[in-house]
């Protein structure tokens, strides 16, 4: 982000005592010389560049940026940013159509989806005669997976205690989520549904991480 320059504007006015009178006219005087020297300096500067001594540059231009300001503000100071791992969308494409794959052959329609740390979906299949409900209930399972960094099944018992997480927006507690993780820390999760039960959701999103295995 370029700082912006910053202006200052210079108010001149004729200052004039309670009674009417000017003040000092020595200041005055001195004041107008200034204004007058200035005059003059613009005049010359216009004269240079008519003439070709100074370049092109306009008088009614702003001031940019020198190239040092600018390559200064780039830089982040040390301690403000860390390094997270993503998951690449070659690997989220091949842990989705893994869990397709498992589904297909265990002879189950089913959507899956898989997102990003952030929730951000990264793939979305739905598989041939998937209902029209599962391509959405897959990504929130895999939103909530990732979020809690546990699979989908074991979350829904949470709500015995805390009957309100299902009310937070996107989540979906039901089985068929599962977390992606590299070193114990979620980086992805993957979201089946569609089969005749959440078991069987939650079998075949566990196929599409251990597609990632190794």
């Amino acid at each position: 982000m370029n700082p912006r320059t910053p202006f200052r504007s210079h108010k001149v006015s004729d200052e004039v005592s309670p009674k009417g009178s000017h003040r000092d006219s020595s200041k005055a005087s001195r004041k107008v010389s200034a204004v007058g020297a200035v005059a003059a300096a613009g005049a010359v500067a216009t004269a240079l560049v008519g003439a070709g001594v100074l370049g092109g540059a306009s008088a009614t231009a702003a001031p940019s940026s020198t190239p040092a300001a600018a390559s200064s503000s780039a830089n982040v100071g040390k301690g403000l940013t860390r390094t997270t791992t993503h998951l690449t969308l070659d690997a989220a494409t091949k842990a989705a159509q893994a869990a397709l794959k498992a589904a297909e052959k265990a002879g189950q329609r089913i959507s899956v989806a898989v997102v990003d740390r952030n929730g951000s979906t990264l793939v979305a299949l739905r598989g041939d005669g998937a209902g029209p409900q599962a391509y959405e209930s897959a990504a929130r399972k895999a939103f909530t997976a990732v979020s809690w960094n546990a699979p989908t099944s074991d979350l829904v018992k949470r709500l015995d205690e805390a009957p309100t997480l299902k009310d937070i927006p996107g989540t979906l507690f039901l089985a068929g989520g599962a977390p992606v993780r590299d070193e114990d820390a979620p980086i992805a999760g993957i979201g089946v549904a569609g089969a005749p039960s959440g078991a069987l959701d939650e079998q075949f999103a566990q196929a599409g991480v251990h597609a990632l295995d190794g």
